[in-house]
């Protein structure tokens, strides 16, 4: 039988929480009491949500910690439990349909707590989405991945799409949305990688797949030494293909449509499985897909 958390059981994580009590303690007795581990992670993320919106972030702060003990648990490394991870992450307190990103205001069509998923609205103009296309145009090249093998680029059969990179602050429109993107998120502008811009085809696709970086394969320190790990992306949509092309989420059973001018954001505290975010671009059935993604990292990227 699925167990769902009751207001009662949220109020009694925050009163644990005012308490001083550690988030892994506060899991641990969850689940001896019964509680199946990823519904009690779910609750108190959800009971804490709330009560820790629009303070700053601090190792009060249940939604990130609580999921950090299960990590140690699973063998995976780990910061001190007593000091929460920052991570990205917009200002929904109050569960608002809009949100103000700066120079736009944007929608919130999904909300997603686990696996941390939002989806956004316009985001991006119509005009936006055409300048982004043709300014990517001339310089697309078959995409490559980042190889964890050895800390550079590769060609990846999972991958069928063009592409090509900006440069942080390149050009008028990417500085505006690199911004807009930085206030949505709330997240430091120069801790962004530059913008991608991929183009799909009919039958393109990319097989799902994690964005943070293997820390078990050797080619990884190299790769942190440019900004820490991933621990967010931003997918925005600039076109809407005939059929095919969603953005799919195995784990949770989610697909995003592709729609023009909107986004899908998702965060991952650590880089484990146990953030669901298993991700994947569906192939194009018919039509071109267009989109521009922005990976955060943890510092400055270089």
């Amino acid at each position: 039988m699925s167990q769902v958390a009751t207001p009662e059981l949220q109020q009694w994580i925050v009163e644990q929480a005012r308490a001083g009590c550690k988030p892994e303690a506060v899991l641990a007795a969850m689940t001896q009491a019964g509680w199946q581990e990823d519904v009690a992670i779910a609750a108190m993320e959800a009971a804490m949500g709330e009560h820790v919106a629009g303070l700053q972030r601090t190792p009060a702060a249940l939604t990130v910690t609580a999921t950090r003990a299960t990590t140690q648990r699973e063998g995976a490394a780990q910061q001190p439990s007593s000091q929460a991870k920052p991570m990205p992450e917009p200002r929904l307190a109050g569960h608002p349909r809009q949100v103000d990103a700066g120079d736009r205001v944007v929608d919130v069509l999904v909300n997603l707590r686990s696996p941390r998923v939002v989806v956004f609205g316009n985001l991006l103009s119509a005009e936006e989405c055409d300048e982004l296309i043709a300014a990517a145009t001339p310089h697309l090249k078959r995409s490559l991945t980042v190889e964890t093998q050895t800390g550079g680029e590769a060609l990846n059969d999972a991958r069928t799409s063009d592409g090509m990179f900006f440069r942080r602050g390149e050009n008028a429109i990417v500085s505006r949305i690199e911004a807009r993107i930085a206030r949505l998120l709330d997240w430091p502008l120069e801790n962004g990688e530059g913008l991608q811009v991929l183009h799909y085809r009919p039958g393109a696709e990319y097989k799902p797949h994690y964005d943070y970086f293997n820390p078990d394969e050797p080619g990884t320190p190299s790769i942190l030494k440019r900004g820490g790990q991933r621990v967010g992306t931003l997918v925005m949509y600039l076109n809407e293909p005939e059929r095919g092309g969603g953005t799919t989420f195995p784990d949770v059973g989610l697909e995003v449509a592709p729609q023009r001018g909107n986004a899908v954001f998702f965060a991952y505290d650590k880089p484990h499985p146990s953030t669901k975010t298993l991700h994947g671009g569906a192939p194009v059935i018919a039509g071109d897909k267009w989109v521009a993604t922005k990976w955060l990292r943890e510092q400055e990227f270089k």
